[in-house]
């Protein structure tokens, strides 16, 4: 018995030029990945380059992604770095959406965008044929055509080489997004810390303006919700809104503050 092969909601949000909004889970806890879909986050940012499971360790990561299936909540899973065989290891495990780091040149990134298509512009692609889990072991119908339509892969730019080289990362084919680390920019180009560096705050600037002019749909950190919705009017269209750990810290200490006897 053969089975209806899985979309990607956040695709088709990105292909559709809308904005998703989504959080970072930073406890790596199913069931709070299965509160948020109830809520209605566009997708839930698994991040294991700063923490979490390895990203090999699928029998982890696939109870992640159970927390969200049947619903229209997306993981957006971060590995630790561009190596190809990561890609392929959390495709295979049901991740739709790749979120790459610190890239250094098109052609690095453009080997990891590779490794998770069959067939990639107009060539091969270096997607490994087996029975995963992605293709809900073998019962997928036309898995390798409908794994290639809902498969994203994107990237960070947060480096000072891969800023050098943004004219060709934004050319690399089939890119999904590009997600701007003003953080790690900071460190890169010597200000560590200082978002609103001059030299920063350009080289973000300089990222929106190419990625919107190429058609390649931009993502980033949201200092708040004013500065999510100044995003989002200059065509941020991938918003990271808040942490878990974060919602709680301000909900917790909300509730302490005002209690009376203390």
């Amino acid at each position: 018995m053969s089975q209806e092969p899985r979309g990607n909601a956040l695709r088709e949000t990105l292909e559709n030029d809308e904005v998703a909004l989504g959080v970072l889970e930073n406890t790596y806890n199913p069931a709070v990945v299965e509160l948020y879909a109830a809520l209605g986050a566009d997708f839930v940012w698994i991040d294991l380059e700063h923490g979490g499971p390895s990203p090999r360790d699928a029998e982890t990561l696939e109870s992640l992604l159970r927390a969200a299936d049947g619903t229209d909540t997306e993981l957006l899973v971060r590995v630790p770095d561009t190596d190809p065989s990561l890609v392929r290891k959390v495709l295979d495990a049901g991740v739709r959406n790749v979120f790459l780091p610190r890239v250094g040149s098109s052609e690095e990134l453009e080997a990891a965008v590779r490794a998770g298509r069959f067939e990639y512009d107009g060539e091969p692609g270096r997607r490994g044929m087996a029975n995963p889990r992605a293709s809900r072991w073998g019962l997928t119908d036309d898995y390798a055509t409908s794994e290639d339509d809902s498969v994203v892969v994107g990237v960070t730019i947060e480096t000072a080489s891969a800023l050098d080289d943004l004219e060709s990362i934004l050319d690399v084919p089939e890119l999904g997004f590009v997600f701007i680390g003003p953080l790690d920019l900071s460190v890169s180009l010597g200000h560590p810390g200082e978002v609103d560096h001059p030299e920063v705050e350009e080289a973000v600037e300089t990222i929106r303006s190419a990625a919107v002019d190429a058609g390649v749909p931009v993502g980033g950190l949201g200092f708040g919700m004013d500065d999510v919705n100044e995003k989002a009017r200059n065509g941020y269209q991938l918003l990271n809104i808040g942490t878990t750990t974060g919602a709680l810290q301000s909900s917790v200490t909300g509730w302490l503050d005002d209690y009376d006897g203390r």
